[in-house]
């Protein structure tokens, strides 16, 4: 499987390009997987859910299926959170995983960056970097700028780097 992320900072962008390029991929036949880094406490149950309940009752997994879709629940119960590699090991095989955020994780990835929030540029202090896609100009950066709106050639860059062209 090959893997390319998308980082940068909050509200710089990322989400909203991730959503555009995974769909991108898609429409060009590749099949594509994501993986989202989110902060602590999200969930994606909800209260008085009978696999809400299970796991409140301590189940350390829940599994949900139906005709349309299955979905697995990991509670941590205190352990470390598990690594990027630990996680798309849990993924069935597709031709390319998006990542969204994982900042400092060592894979290959783009920084989303929006002039109005005026963060300092990641990419000066990660390697991993290979380009910015930013919808401002930018003092040289050391790595290719692209266009934030455009899609389709932040996928082609995209592609072209993982090799599925």
């Amino acid at each position: 499987m090959k893997v390319f992320g998308i980082t940068g900072w909050k509200n710089s962008g990322k989400t909203t390009l991730v959503e555009k390029v995974v769909a991108e991929i898609a429409a060009r036949g590749f099949s594509v997987s994501t993986v989202k880094h989110a902060h602590h406490g999200f969930d994606v149950d909800q209260p008085g859910r009978d696999s809400y309940r299970h796991r409140e009752a301590g189940a350390r997994q829940v599994l949900v299926a139906s005709s349309n879709r299955w979905a697995l629940m990991t509670e941590l119960r205190d352990a470390a959170e598990p690594g990027l590699d630990d996680l798309l090991a849990q993924l069935q095989p597709v031709d390319i995983v998006i990542v969204e955020g994982y900042k400092t994780w060592p894979h290959d990835k783009i920084e989303a960056r929006r002039a109005e929030t005026a963060q300092a540029p990641i990419a000066p202090s990660d390697p991993a970097i290979r380009a910015i896609a930013s919808d401002g100009p930018l003092p040289d950066p050391g790595v290719p700028v692209l266009d934030l709106n455009d899609v389709s050639g932040i996928t082609d860059f995209i592609l072209a780097h993982v090799g599925l062209q």
